[in-house]
């Protein structure tokens, strides 16, 4: 038997139920996310100003769906993907200018980032409930 036909006796790469996502990956894929989000997002916001431009009709019925639950939440996951995109950018200008990239600090930094994302986001949704 040549060499390049004997069974190799390496370990088989992780499978997908196995192998856990690293925090920064996680990170990552959910600041593309939000990025995605504030764009459909903004779209909205346009649709709402359009809405209250035309007449008190249209406005009144686009605020009874802003006002549902359903409504809420769309609008709770918006405020959420800012927040999250803002700090989450606010860490990416900390590497720019080269700080934070041990793997401690990074890992710290991401946790902090998801804290003050909810709790900002936590916040406002109380602040903006009083305000109705």
């Amino acid at each position: 038997m040549s060499v390049a036909n004997r069974p190799t006796n390496r370990p088989l790469s992780p499978h997908l139920q196995v192998y856990r996502l690293p925090m920064l990956a996680i990170l990552s894929i959910l600041h593309r996310a939000t990025g995605i989000a504030l764009s459909i997002g903004a779209l909205y916001l346009a649709t709402w100003v359009m809405y209250a431009a035309s007449n008190p009709h249209a406005y009144s019925l686009f605020q009874s769906f802003n006002s549902s639950i359903v409504g809420r939440i769309v609008l709770g996951g918006w405020l959420f993907s800012a927040f999250f995109h803002l700090c989450n950018g606010i860490r990416h200008l900390f590497w720019d200018a080269g700080y934070g990239f041990e793997l401690k600090d990074a890992d710290r930094s991401a946790w902090i980032v998801v804290v003050v994302s909810l709790v900002a986001t936590a916040a406002s949704w109380v602040v903006g409930l009083r305000l109705m």
